[in-house]
């Protein structure tokens, strides 16, 4: 029975880790649909229409976020806007590893040590991920002409 216990808890590590290396480009459409829901709570929204407001917000700055780094020429201003993904993302990964490390070793060193590494691991990951983003090719004059 404790083996069973220490794989699931194992398999439990691997399907969180699974899952916020997946979500970690959704880390800053979340935290605005979460500020921008409290808020509309806060200003008597209700429940349903905090969930609705913070859908929506959420949603507009994942869209924005897309659209400008399709969009956007410079490669300055697309780090930028990468940049403003990927740091909210590294700070869920430093937390989320924080978490995680605090029940397995008891050096406070080696617990920030291994954090700062899950937050690298995850910040790259998301700029992978939004990077990818903005592969879809572009038109040439070509192809313009063409057309």
């Amino acid at each position: 029975m404790i083996i069973l216990a220490i794989l699931a808890f194992l398999a439990a590590i691997g399907l969180l880790c699974w899952l916020l290396f997946t979500l970690a480009v959704f880390a800053l459409p979340a935290f605005v649909g979460v500020t921008a829901g409290a808020w509309a709570h806060g200003t008597g929204a209700g429940i349903p229409g905090a969930i609705l407001v913070g859908a929506v917000a959420a949603a507009i700055t994942l869209a924005a976020g897309h659209l400008l780094i399709t969009v956007v020429r410079p490669m300055w201003l697309k780090l930028i806007v990468a940049a403003a993904f990927v740091a909210p993302a590294a700070i869920a990964g430093f937390h989320a590893t924080h978490g995680i490390v605090q029940h397995l070793m008891p050096s406070h060193a080696w617990q920030i040590t291994f954090s700062v590494i899950g937050a690298v691991a995850v910040g790259v990951t998301a700029f992978v991920r939004v990077a990818g983003m903005a592969t879809a090719p572009a038109p040439s004059g070509r192809d313009l002409a063409r057309a």
